[in-house]
């Protein structure tokens, strides 16, 4: 993975058809949703399946970050350059962030997916988001903040948090670099230990098919494809406005920076079909890591910008958060006023940086908007409850196209891009397993110029 010099020789082998992962995984869910319609019983059964995967890759998320944060930031010269990496990575995040937010409420404006419901909030059973309006209750700002700092340094490891990861990643990586030549061993060391993580991570990825398919099958025989026809418009709304979002927001950004959006989802369609089947956009982190590396982007770039991303840059659970929220204020009838709806804009912006990656994030991060606003009841998410799940998918895959968008981004704005790399790999281009990154810490990259 690490080194360009042992992979450039090997030849790469033409795949057959029903061999390529993301076939695999794209018949897995067919077949998932075919089960799950016919025989839900069955279906929910297939449960097991898809958790059972998920946890496989939780099992070597930590590892992942770890080795690549490090590695990426004890080869780094200059140690001011993590800190310009996360100030522009978090400049981007809070502008495409507030866009995706504004872009919702736009929308919901237009559309009005909840008119004409008249639905009084008494009449619905908040027991039913009870467990939601808790958790929420239970995460603050400022408990956020402080959860980022761990226990212990292994404690990270133990729990798999990402940013308790990606907070003792850094710190040791400055720790290496700024101890210099004296901790070239333990580089070394992190640097080969990376190559059997990533080996596994490849093998684990083998499992993708079982797990989709387990995912899907539940999700259909639990809920059904009838329980989306009452709430059809919210859910139609929403993932054509994250449809949108993607190809003209996020497609001017990626047109301004030199590379095609329909290009990088191309790319990163494993990955895509993968969180499609699993609700989770955090089952594809490890290989979305190591594609955006493989496409160019310095390996201190990815291991700063992607996992951060995961709590910070989630521009489809944006554009959901104003999206149910106003329309569950229109199904109750309930007027917001301007100034309810910039209160509503802002705490979205503060509690979803709160939102995992991970399933029912989403719903958790609305119902902890909608406690700070008081006008429009919490107990009314029961109304979007049963079809928040088919939501999810939209959501997690909106949070990876925005990661790996800003990917590449960033690494174009600090000069850490390949430009010849990204073409490469945008274009279809195979490229061996060994020359992911092939000159990662400036040993002969073809740097783009930064913005």
């Amino acid at each position: 993975m690490l080194d360009a010099s042992q992979g450039a020789a090997a030849p790469v082998r033409k795949q057959k058809f029903y061999q390529i992962l993301y076939v695999q995984v794209l018949f897995a869910i067919a077949v998932g949703i075919l089960l799950g319609h016919f025989h839900p019983v069955w279906g929910e059964a297939m449960k097991p399946l898809g958790d059972g995967f998920i946890k496989l890759v939780k099992m070597i998320i930590a590892p992942v970050i770890f080795l690549t944060v490090t590695t990426g930031i004890a080869a780094m010269s200059d140690l001011k350059k993590v800190g310009r990496v996360v100030g522009k990575a978090m400049i981007y995040f809070l502008v495409f962030s507030t866009l995706a937010l504004i872009v919702g409420m736009i929308v919901s404006h237009i559309v009005q997916p909840g008119a004409g419901l008249h639905i009084d909030p008494k009449s619905l059973d908040s027991r039913a988001v009870q467990d939601y309006v808790t958790k929420a209750h239970d995460s603050t700002i400022t408990g956020f903040l402080l959860n980022i700092i761990p226990n212990t340094m292994v404690s990270p490891f133990v729990s798999g948090d990402i940013l308790q990861v990606l907070f003792v990643a850094v710190l040791f990586g400055i720790s290496l670099a700024m101890v210099g030549e004296r901790a070239r061993p333990v580089t070394a060391f992190l640097t080969t230990l990376a190559q059997p993580v990533f080996k596994l991570v490849a093998i684990l990825m083998r499992a993708a098919p079982v797990g989709a398919f387990g995912a899907m099958a539940f999700t259909i025989g639990k809920y059904g494809i009838g329980s989306v026809v009452n709430l059809a418009m919210l859910v139609a709304t929403f993932y054509a406005t994250s449809l949108l979002f993607v190809v003209f927001v996020l497609g001017a950004v990626a047109r301004y920076n030199g590379f095609s959006i329909l290009r990088l989802i191309r790319y990163i369609r494993e990955e895509l079909l993968l969180v499609l089947g699993t609700s989770s956009s955090e089952a594809a982190l490890p290989t979305l890591m190591q594609k955006m590396e493989r496409a160019g982007c310095a390996k201190s770039v990815v291991g700063l910008v992607v996992p951060t991303g995961y709590s910070f840059n989630l521009d489809g659970t944006n554009i959901y958060m104003t999206m149910a929220a106003l329309f569950i204020a229109q199904a109750c009838d309930i007027p917001l006023s301007l100034g309810d709806q910039i209160l509503l804009l802002l705490v979205a912006m503060l509690s979803s940086k709160g939102a995992a990656g991970v399933t029912g994030a989403g719903f958790i991060t609305l119902a902890a908007t909608l406690s700070v606003v008081p006008t429009i009841p919490v107990a009314a998410m029961a109304l979007i409850l049963g079809v928040d799940r088919f939501m999810s998918e939209c959501r997690a895959l909106t949070n990876l196209v925005g990661n790996a968008t800003a990917a590449v981004v960033v690494a174009r704005w600090e000069g850490e891009l390949d430009k010849d790399r990204l073409d490469a790999a945008l274009s279809g281009q195979a490229l061996p397993d060994g020359a992911d990154v092939a000159a990662d810490h400036g040993h002969g990259r073809a740097h783009a110029p930064a913005h």
